[in-house]
């Protein structure tokens, strides 16, 4: 069996210089990263020369930077797939603890979003969305529940704002009304749909200001996004958790509220009278 390029890295070390050493180290500790990056980006992070990356990709008989990197690519592929996760995570659970380690890893979490969130930023996004003209939302899979959730109470409150399901609607015909004076806000967690990313892009392109939730500042979306929101997604098993997006979310749902209630808005009122008038919930 073909060792992947990890265990590779971790099994020669003993025949790189230190400076090779510093480039397989930052590799090992990092590959979600590399895989982005170009060998310039790389040799600046680890603090060596270019020279010395190619010099390492070649004791590994690689023909150059780039088929190093698409074997980095290839393992953090793998590593993210979710039946690869399960067995990983499931490792240190013990089942009759479950509830209770459920509970703490998430605890743990969401104390750590506090500290992994500039609260600058969030005020930016909020920014965005009360002075966006139209506000659209992006998501697939376990961006859903996310996108759902933000979409649901925006528009309730504002009323502009449309949710686009990346991988059943086609966004290309939505994306030709979309102008500077417009709010794209994305949705994504690995493997990263590239239905999402080049939406992205082209909203990018167009003007249009995007913020990006993602899991964390390698992810491809970063490219993209006037303002970042890293939010982590790990979980337990094998899935994207959704839990710390959410509570940003919520958190920016509140402050629009907040600030809504403020202007004497109406809107909320209306669409609750309209509500009771045709007994929407039950008695």
């Amino acid at each position: 069996m073909k060792q992947n390029i990890l265990d590779e890295l971790k099994d020669h070390i003993k025949d790189f210089t230190s400076s090779e050493r510093r480039v397989a180290d930052f590799i090992i500790n990092n590959p979600s990263e590399v895989t982005f990056d170009t060998i310039n980006e790389l040799s600046k992070k680890v603090g060596t020369s270019t020279t010395t990356i190619m010099r390492l990709a070649s004791k590994l008989n690689y023909s150059g930077y780039s088929e190093l990197q698409n074997e980095i690519q290839t393992f953090v592929k793998q590593r993210n797939a979710p039946q690869a996760r399960l067995i990983s995570n499931m490792q240190n659970i013990e089942e009759d603890q479950l509830w209770n380690q459920t509970v703490r890893f998430h605890m743990d979490h969401l104390n750590h979003l506090i500290s992994q969130v500039d609260h600058k930023e969030l005020e930016e996004v909020v920014n965005l969305v009360e002075n966006s003209n139209h506000i659209y939302c992006t998501c697939v899979q376990s961006g859903l529940p996310v996108g759902q959730y933000f979409f649901q109470n925006i528009n309730r409150i504002k009323g502009n704002c449309k949710l686009i399901i990346a991988d059943v609607s086609d966004w290309v015909d939505e994306i030709v009304n979309m102008t500077v004076d417009d709010l794209l806000v994305v949705i994504s967690f690995p493997r990263y749909a590239k239905r999402i990313k080049d939406f992205a892009m082209v909203a990018k392109e167009k003007g249009v200001k995007v913020v990006v939730i993602t899991d964390t500042y390698s992810s491809p979306l970063v490219d993209y996004g006037d303002v970042i929101i890293p939010c982590d997604s790990k979980s337990l098993a094998f899935h994207n958790s959704p839990i710390p997006a959410m509570v940003t979310v919520d958190y920016i749902i509140n402050a629009i509220a907040i600030s809504e209630s403020h202007k004497n808005s109406s809107r909320l009122e209306e669409v609750n009278e309209i509500l009771k008038r045709i007994n929407y919930h039950s008695k």
